[in-house]
């Protein structure tokens, strides 16, 4: 079986580290089943290793569960206490990718997230964003990628029903999406 010859613009194989200034990891979940509540976690870091393979690529990242932001204190506390994410516990959230795999003209990247002390498999959609110079010297690289999981699967089972409708007040479905820039390091 041969490999497929995968051809992305400007590609780049070295280590990569995530620029946080520059990248967003942020949720959305369902409120009271008619909007959407988004929020985006502050304080992250990560690494991404291109392969002279790009399937034989790797990503490593960890978030500071405590650095969510919703822009609204009262539910940001709640949401890192016990019920959620209880940051005094778990303080933080990781991914370590297993495998990628083209699909169509992106790409999709398995691994193991681990939140709330629980570890699963997940798949994320990928898109590479691109390769390119930066004005100071070095090279940048861009991805955007989404998921979604159940956050029951990781152990995050709080709710209340909303009376009347007996609808749940927030989803157990989060969309995660990610816009992420990182620098090759030199060397």
């Amino acid at each position: 079986m041969s490999t497929p010859t995968i051809n992305i613009p400007g590609y780049l194989v070295g280590t990569w580290d995530i620029d946080p200034v520059h990248s967003d990891v942020s949720i959305t979940a369902r409120h009271f089943v008619v909007s959407k509540v988004r929020g985006a976690f502050g304080d992250y870091e990560g690494q991404i290793v291109t392969a002279e393979n790009p399937l034989d690529s790797k990503v490593t990242a960890t978030i500071k569960a405590e650095s969510i932001d919703t822009h609204q204190q009262q539910r940001d506390d709640h949401i890192r206490s016990a019920d959620f994410l209880d940051v005094e516990n778990f303080p933080t959230i990781s991914f370590v990718s297993t495998g990628i795999r083209a699909a169509g003209g992106d790409f999709e990247l398995d691994g193991d997230l681990t939140l709330h002390g629980v570890t699963k498999q997940v798949t994320l959609n990928l898109e590479v964003a691109g390769f390119g110079p930066d004005p100071y010297g070095g090279n940048r690289v861009g991805f955007s990628a989404s998921t979604a999981i159940n956050r029951k699967d990781f152990d995050i089972r709080f709710n209340a029903t909303i009376e009347g409708t007996g609808g749940a007040v927030v989803s157990d479905k989060l969309e995660i999406k990610l816009e992420i820039e990182a620098v090759l390091q030199k060397g």
